[in-house]
């Protein structure tokens, strides 16, 4: 068996189809929060975990929405997770009645210093991978651990460097 560049096991995801997952995400979450059904707030992992948050908070009409901010990857090269921006934790306090949402669970390494955090929070992804999928408490599609997930906002016709950094 020849080994695969990571690009080269690749799971395309257009805008559509990330929206429409996310949208089949909220509707497994609909109702599904401790007060009478409902959730207080949603903290997106970013970055990937903002364009999800946004359309799970809107389909549940979740008006707060906070942001945590952990740095596991140097381009496609997984490293130590570390949180770099906290959500207001006033608030969230513990994770009880609130949403994390993210694109994508690989290793679990992100989640547990999410969970960490905000131990009681309902953990959900778009997308999952094996040896992450114990860390959430939902998702919609699951890949291959070795599949690499190409996001819209990675792509265009071919890849695109962002215009600083590349992670």
């Amino acid at each position: 068996m020849v080994n695969q560049l990571p690009h080269e096991k690749g799971f395309h995801v257009s805008w559509d189809q990330l929206h429409r997952d996310a949208r089949a995400l909220a509707w497994r979450l609909d109702q599904q929060g401790p007060d009478d059904g409902a959730w207080r707030a949603v903290v997106a992992i970013t970055r990937g975990g903002m364009a999800p948050a946004m359309i799970v908070a809107r389909e549940l009409d979740i008006r707060i929405v906070d942001t945590i901010s952990v740095k596991s990857y140097n381009h496609q090269t997984q490293s130590e997770p570390r949180v770099i921006k906290s959500p207001n934790m006033e608030y969230v306090g513990d994770g009880t009645g609130v949403l994390v949402i993210d694109d994508l669970v690989d290793t679990g390494r992100t989640l547990e210093v999410v969970r960490k955090t905000m131990p009681k929070a309902t953990v959900a992804t778009v997308y999952a991978k094996p040896m992450g999928r114990p860390m959430v408490d939902s998702f919609i599609t699951e890949v291959s651990q070795d599949t690499w997930i190409f996001f819209p906002w990675d792509m265009a016709l071919q890849y695109v460097e962002p215009y600083r950094g590349k992670d």
